[in-house]
């Protein structure tokens, strides 16, 4: 240790040294640690190395991998959040099959369903004494579904565990005249549950607390949830407050008292037990803690503010606490744009690159991957959400599935794929070296500590193989807690060390395991800037709603190789290696990925002319965000759109000079579906000033695939001034807009 160790420290030391048995733990473990006034940075660390998952919390994280779904009225309405005042049979549901849900689920490997049993907007999804205002006022199956109930059902058909989101915002609650959310009753004790009449509860189990009426209302139905739909595994606790009234307080502290009695095996999200990744994108930190630094005992805390800041967990931030705590992380986003189904046309879907590759960041970067799949107004989940699970779950069972390790000679306890047995690195030069029996090729390694018994203590490890009979180091990370997996180029040799570079106090490594990751050679995309430099690179997936930043392409294929034409003809191995930006004025580009003998699909890009030389003459209108050169600056994503007065719409150019034309292609925006320009005609000018009519030109079904059109005209013309002039707006929309036109020779 870097300083003076305090003499509570030593005193741990003298102790382990006669007491410990070799386990290298210096006193008792607890999911909560309290830091004493008397505390060093030294003896903060030493209880750092002590704090571990409850068991609960430790059997929540082997799920790794789970599914949220949100289904309600804002399916019907086509809204992300209710306003409480929508009329129950807008959830006009005639079918439900929870068995295709879970079998898609299975399929992809995910462990257990969060099933959002009553949203912000008050409606339950289940037959709840204490409300109509839900699934029995509907005509669903004459007002007697109950979806929890068969989901449940199908949960136990197929092997998955069960949880429940049950907001603790209600707008129903809140705007009903009799509504119990902020109504300023009185405390007074209330036995929970309440008696219903004709509705006897086969748990016959009471409890009495000292509650308001909005809190015994939450009181009996967590109680309903947690005795008559099978085991619930967790209870998800939202921290969104679309609208508050009356200084309603939650009483969290009643509410843990009845899920710990009733759902002794469940987690609560929100609160101690998990807490939420700070994001909605399936965003993950290169370094995940779950020791996280409180201010005060968490155990005893009636509300959790949102942990949102990149570094949580780092020693500096431990120094400043009053109590050290175990509480893990969830990863959590939606399959589609949006927590809740809308269509299958606009609302677009995550590719399986992108799961696959939030999957390897969020179960492999110490947390738990939870993934939304809406369902859709027939009750199901849509075809293109069932395929991208399937393909997901492929793709882990084809890489994790064999372990190229499992014959590997080294530490036994960090071979035999056991989670209970562990190897504590004792020698100052902390490292582990496994060799096979012949040479394996690999690409990724799984590393776990053994955080139930030792928590959470590696700092920062690297994974080096033995190459050309000396070590080359092929990647390195910080933490590794319940599981990191490291991902690298492929390598091929009989000999790899794992080396532990910092660390709090003595590590217990659990399990070390290798795999290979088939990369799949990308879809490539094409594009030029404005001065005519052209690259190459793999696609990224149109998916609009909270970008991640991640590239889960590149992340996923690490030794791709792009091979191009500039002819028109097919590449081929033997073509141009792309490796950076070259110029190119004009020309047919042709593209492909390969990944070792693998080939990728061939991409095309037919250049127009280069318009480092064209001006914006004249538009009839434009809207701040949206001015007219951004229809020509070679970038799709931003684009001219006019105002809704004046028609026609028309946006004239100046090429620079005078070219002879054959066909345009025009780009329509992506963001929604206004302004599509449907029908037009083309003008050209010898002067820019005075327009006649060329060409006219139609585009059909822009809104559904808003993709760039070209069209051929039926004779060339040469030509310095064109305008391009919209006649019909597809949609009967009242805007033009153009994300980018080209011309070519």
């Amino acid at each position: 240790m870097k300083t003076i160790l305090s003499y509570f420290t030593l005193a741990l030391l003298i102790v382990s040294c006669s007491n410990s048995n070799g386990n290298g733990l210096l006193m008792p473990t607890s999911s909560t640690i309290k830091i004493d006034a008397d505390d060093t940075k030294d003896s903060i660390i030493v209880k750092a190395a002590h704090v571990v998952p409850t068991k609960n919390q430790y059997e929540a994280l082997k799920n790794e991998f789970i599914a949220f779904i949100h289904f309600g009225p804002n399916t019907f309405t086509r809204m992300e959040w209710g306003s409480g005042f929508e009329d129950p049979k807008i959830f006009d549901l005639k079918n439900l099959d929870t068995d295709q849900w879970c079998k898609a689920m299975k399929a992809a490997n995910m462990e257990m369903v969060i099933l959002t049993v009553k949203h912000h907007d008050g409606f339950v999804l289940w037959q709840s004494r204490y409300t109509e205002h839900g699934i029995m006022s509907t005509g669903f199956q004459d007002g007697k579904g109950d979806i929890l109930k068969e989901l449940s059902a199908s949960c136990e058909k197929y092997g998955l565990k069960l949880g429940v989101y049950l907001s603790p915002a209600d707008l129903f609650q809140i705007e009903n005249k009799d509504g119990l959310y902020g109504n300023l009753s009185t405390y007074s004790d209330r036995v929970i549950p309440r008696r219903v009449d004709g509705r006897p509860f086969k748990n016959k189990t009471t409890f009495t607390f000292n509650v308001d009426d909005y809190n015994e209302y939450f009181l009996n139905q967590l109680f309903e949830l947690l005795t008559e739909y099978g085991p619930i595994h967790e209870v998800w606790f939202d921290g969104a407050h679309p609208k508050r009234k009356g200084g309603q307080k939650y009483n969290y502290l009643a509410w843990k008292e009845l899920i710990s009695a009733l759902a002794p095996e469940a987690v609560v999200f929100g609160k101690q037990d998990i807490r939420w990744c700070g994001n909605e994108a399936g965003a993950t930190r290169d370094t995940e803690w779950n020791v996280i630094p409180y201010q005060s005992n968490p155990l005893e805390m009636n509300s959790f503010a949102d942990i949102t800041g990149e570094d949580i967990g780092s020693r500096e931030k431990l120094y400043d606490a009053k109590y050290l705590h175990y509480q893990q992380a969830e990863t959590n986003t939606s399959i589609r744009e949006g927590w809740f189904y809308r269509d299958d046309t606009s609302q677009k879907v995550r590719s399986v690159d992108d799961v696959f590759d939030m999957y390897e960041r969020s179960v492999g970067g110490n947390t738990t991957f939870l993934l939304n799949i809406p369902p859709n107004r027939e009750g199901k989940f849509s075809p293109e959400d069932v395929r991208v699970l399937n393909e997901v779950g492929q793709r882990i069972n084809e890489t994790y599935s064999t372990n190229l390790f499992a014959d590997a000679s080294g530490l036994k306890n960090v071979l035999d794929d056991d989670v209970n047995t562990f190897e504590l690195l004792n020698s100052d030069i902390k490292e582990i070296i496994i060799e096979t029996k012949k040479p394996v090729t690999i690409n990724r390694l799984v590393i776990q500590e053994a955080i139930a018994t030792h928590s959470e203590r590696v700092e920062e490890h690297a994974v080096d193989a033995w190459i050309d009979n000396t070590w080359k180091e092929l990647v390195s990370a910080t933490n590794i807690g319940y599981k990191r997996i490291l991902r690298f180029p492929e390598t091929t040799s009989n000999k790899f060390r794992i080396r532990v570079l910092e660390s709090r106090l003595n590590p217990a490594i659990s399990n070390i395991t290798a795999y290979y990751y088939k990369t799949r050679p990308p879809q490539l995309s094409i594009t030029r800037t404005i001065d005519g430099q052209v690259s190459i690179q793999p696609k990224k997936h149109d998916f609009g709603w909270k970008p991640h930043g991640e590239d889960s392409a590149g992340n996923l294929n690490t030794e791709l190789e792009i091979r191009y034409t500039t002819d028109g003809s097919e590449p081929t191995k033997d073509s141009k290696l792309f490796n950076g930006s070259f110029l190119a004025t004009s020309g047919d580009i042709k593209a492909v990925a390969f990944s070792k003998d693998q080939k990728g699909s061939v991409v095309s890009k037919k250049l127009g002319i280069l318009k480092s030389d064209w001006k914006i003459i004249k538009v009839d209108s434009w809207s701040s965000d949206h001015k007219s050169e951004l229809a020509i600056d070679e970038n799709p994503n931003t684009y001219w759109r006019s105002g809704e007065k004046g028609s026609p719409h028309f946006l004239e150019l100046d090429l620079g000079q005078a070219y002879t034309l054959k066909a345009f292609a025009y780009t329509p925006q992506k963001e929604n579906g206004n302004g599509m320009i449907e029908k037009g005609v083309i003008k050209v000018s010898n002067d820019g000033k005075t327009w006649k009519a060329f060409e006219s030109f139609e585009f059909g079904n822009l809104i559904n695939d808003p993709v760039m059109r070209t069209h051929q005209f039926q004779s060339a013309i040469t030509t310095r001034y064109i305008r391009i002039e919209s006649q019909v707006i597809a949609g009967g929309k009242k805007t033009a807009a153009i994300a980018e036109l080209d011309f070519f020779e």
